[in-house]
């Protein structure tokens, strides 16, 4: 039998190893031994280029009045009020619907790493997935845990939009008497920034995808984002702080899971 008539090693395993061609070895039926670099040209493309770029939007937004500016326009466009604060597209579809969506993309995860966890075919894919799975949890939690701490009002309390409440800077002291408030960082658009971790997984497992994770993310996390400005439930600072802790976590525990190693070649950008 010649080499091109044998049976892959997909076919001979069950059929399950074709889902998994950037990972699985069809000639020897193993993990590839892949070089997952984090050395410096890694450091500065997702750790220092994004850092930058958050320190310029922060300040952007929050010191230099980026914040207001759009809230002003956004709430004049709407009428003098946040007229689209229950509008059926702002809070059914995008709220309520985008919050269930990312809960059964991160359950579809979760069944495919149970699969992966009990057929040897998907095994390459158990640590790519349960990172998925962790990094997604964490960056959602940790933005929930902040709001908690921080204490920050929504643009729509504020009596500068129709609301009874003195806008508080972040780092200012909040004045006795005023109710509680958690509106900083972006809850909502968490569930969607955090399928930014979606970039790093693809990147092990499929790398020539990781840019369609990325935009996965991205895009998810500018949706939700947006509508909860329109309906005055946050500043665009918000985000902007939602999305680097999302990327910065998803960062941080890719490191963790694959860190870097003396030979590693930067064969991936």
């Amino acid at each position: 039998m010649s080499p091109h008539s044998r049976p892959s090693r997909a076919i001979r395993s069950g059929g399950s190893a074709w889902l998994l061609p950037a990972l699985w070895d069809a000639t020897s039926g193993t993990a590839r031994s892949r070089a997952l670099p984090s050395g410096p040209g890694f450091l500065r493309g997702h750790a220092l280029a994004p850092l930058l770029a958050f320190l310029v939007l922060a300040v952007a937004t929050m010191a230099g009045g980026g914040d207001l500016w759009l809230a002003d326009h956004l709430y004049a466009w709407e009428g003098g009020d946040w007229a689209l604060r229950g509008s059926w597209v702002t809070q059914q579809a995008i709220h309520l619907g985008g919050r269930n969506l990312s809960a059964l993309m991160w359950l579809a995860v979760l069944a495919a790493w149970l699969v992966a966890c009990l057929r040897a075919g998907w095994a390459p894919l158990r640590k790519p997935l349960g990172y998925l799975l962790l990094a997604t949890a964490v960056a959602t939690a940790a933005v929930s845990l902040l709001k908690g701490v921080t204490g920050m009002d929504c643009p729509w309390d504020l009596s500068r939009y129709g609301g009874d409440l003195p806008m508080v800077g972040l780092f200012s002291v909040r004045p006795a008497g005023l109710p509680e408030a958690a509106c900083f960082p972006a809850g909502h658009a968490s569930g969607g920034y955090a399928w930014m971790a979606s970039y790093f997984f693809l990147r092990v497992a499929w790398p020539r995808l990781r840019f369609a994770g990325l935009a996965l993310g991205l895009t998810m996390g500018l949706v939700f984002g947006v509508a909860q400005q329109l309906r005055g439930a946050h500043f665009l600072s918000h985000d902007v702080w939602t999305a680097a802790i999302c990327w910065f976590v998803a960062l941080g525990l890719y490191l963790m899971f694959w860190p870097r190693r003396s030979d590693a070649a930067e064969a991936v950008a």
